[in-house]
């Protein structure tokens, strides 16, 4: 039997790409399996009484080495913010590549607390920054210095010691540019060094807290406790200056939902599904209604969701227990038709990746495919005609040429670019100024406005003469051309009308990555927490692949 992969007009409006939940493909996840037989240490810890101080993690394997240098500062309480205008932290972060000689660590030590505005070199590969959360650091700190572990129940409402406020790679500030790297085995995989920064940050928060309560009081205190490490993550703070990413990078966007795509499509197509494996499938299942019912965020947006995706789960389990599918040919086929028929996109979208849990044979081979050269698609195959172009936003936007552009509610936002920090924001075009300076991210209406032009131009006119005339629209030309090939590249939905929930562009990538217990503070901006479950470093070398569903047991 052979499915169909799910049509890019529905998969590909925001709504749903916002119910998407991480899974197997995850950055974080991947990053994981890629570092478990490199060797982990801890070569630097020169913290004080208070914490504040250095700090060296890295990972090792044959010649190869990257290390995590860690700068712990003391701040007042009024200096810190989640906020992309803060200038100071409690803690900075870059990732070397290879051994940091004193020179380096000195010389970092100058440049990585300013972040922004300090000056990194092409031994540096990543950059970040990490906010204490100060109640749970304080109460696992004071906890630990009594000789007592702390309150799970008060940990598991926050699931982490620091947040990131931002992680910075690809030539940023002087960091080494993605080509001196691109081509290293380990690394292929999208964000992977971004994600070993977060791992190791992890493991430091910790050391630190482990550090300040010995040190409190030598003679009681003790160490968190490894199953409590395991069930904390890394906080993170995200905002709009994600956002645009995912329509700057159409090529990347496609090879991301492709693999995911092809792995349902390769699942759904499996006729004898073995008892061990659907059983690998259901106990995580099970176990996964802890991290839901873990869930908490005041966002009332976000309430809704999380209470009808465990009365869609409820409703799901209750099926499956029923036993009218066991020993079906096809059971995943048919588990998936089910699921599209009777549950919300919130529910459809954790099981399908849950369903990828057993599946380590067809998911695998998927990753290294999620990278992007896109480079290779950015010239316009000018020879092209204007019949040729019309005929594929015919196929591939007609979603988005249904939508009339002459009303206001579809042109009320536009996208700009901050002028203090130079990070994408959205403003409304009829209360706002500013809308002379707007960003070509509103594709939709871009690409309905090539196709009226396209709609009254001489068929056989050649795509690069009709350029000459409309240079404007050279960028959605050159999209266009794309989704030719990549079916997965383009959002289908208006990212400048008035229903636009920008949260669900930074829920779509953030899944990706692999976070979990996505906390919209407002409509523009979340938090999320990372590797909350992982294994910690020493475990790496034998640990469960399903580990994300063991948090909090």
């Amino acid at each position: 039997m052979e499915v169909n992969l799910r049509d890019p007009k529905s998969l590909m409006k925001l709504s749903k790409l916002g119910s998407f939940h991480q899974s197997k493909l995850s950055f974080l996840r991947s990053f994981l399996n890629e570092f478990k037989h490199w060797e982990y240490r801890r070569d630097l810890f020169n913290l004080d009484q208070k914490g504040f101080g250095r700090a060296v993690y890295s990972f090792s394997k044959n010649n190869r080495t990257y290390s995590l240098i860690c700068f712990a500062n003391e701040i007042k309480d009024e200096e810190r913010s989640d906020r992309v205008i803060a200038t100071k932290w409690d803690a900075a972060f870059t990732l070397h590549d290879g051994v940091p000689s004193e020179n380096d660590i000195e010389r970092l030590s100058k440049e990585v607390p300013k972040q922004e505005v300090g000056r990194l070199s092409y031994k540096e590969l990543t950059l970040s920054r990490a906010n204490k959360s100060v109640r749970l650091f304080n109460h696992v700190v004071e906890c630990l210095s009594n000789g007592e572990q702390p309150d799970i129940n008060i940990l598991s409402k926050v699931g982490y010691l620091y947040r990131t406020t931002a992680v910075y790679g690809s030539g940023k500030f002087g960091l080494a540019d993605r080509f001196r790297i691109k081509n290293r085995d380990e690394i292929l995989g999208p964000f992977r060094l971004e994600m070993m920064l977060v791992y190791l940050v992890r493991q430091f928060t910790f050391d630190q807290v482990n550090h300040i309560a010995k040190n409190k009081n030598p003679s009681l205190a003790v160490q968190l406790d490894p199953n409590i490490c395991r069930n904390l993550g890394i906080g993170n703070s995200t905002g709009l200056g994600m956002a645009p990413f995912i329509v700057n990078h159409p090529a990347l966007l496609n090879n991301w939902i492709f693999a995911r795509e092809m792995a349902l499509k390769k699942i759904r197509e499996v006729e004898k599904v073995s008892k061990e494996d659907f059983d690998i499938f259901k106990n995580c299942l099970i176990k996964s209604l802890k991290n839901v019912t873990s869930w908490h965020t005041d966002s009332e947006f976000q309430n809704k969701k999380i209470q009808k995706l465990l009365i869609d789960l409820e409703k799901f389990i209750n099926f499956i227990n029923k036993g009218t599918i066991d020993n079906k040919p096809y059971l995943f086929n048919e588990i998936y038709t089910w699921i599209e028929d009777n549950l919300s996109d919130e529910c459809i979208e954790y099981i399908v990746s849950m369903m990828m849990e057993p599946y380590d044979n067809i998911v695998n081979p998927l990753l290294k495919n999620m990278s992007a050269d896109e480079d290779k698609y950015f010239n316009i195959p000018i020879d092209r005609t204007v019949e040729e172009l019309r005929n594929i936003l015919e196929k591939n936007y007609s979603e988005i040429l249904k939508i009339d552009f002459s009303k206001n509610e579809n042109n009320q936002n536009f996208w700009f670019i901050s002028k203090n920090k130079e990070e994408p924001r959205l403003a409304d075009r009829y209360n706002d100024t500013g809308a002379e300076l707007e960003q070509p991210l509103a594709i939709a209406r871009d690409i309905k406005k090539l196709y009226e032009i396209l709609f009254v131009s001489k068929n056989s006119l050649t795509v690069g003469k009709f350029l000459m005339e409309h240079n404007d629209l050279r960028h959605v030309v050159r999209r266009a051309f794309v989704t030719e090939k990549f079916p997965y590249a383009e959002i289908q939905d208006n990212t400048i009308g008035s229903n636009l929930m920008p949260i669900d562009m930074l829920r779509l990538k953030l899944s990706f990555f692999g976070a979990i217990k996505f906390d919209p503070r407002s409509d523009k901006w979340l938090r999320i927490c990372m590797f909350q479950g992982a294994p910690l470093p020493n475990e790496l070398k034998s640990f469960d692949s399903h580990w994300v569903y063991n948090s909090l047991n």
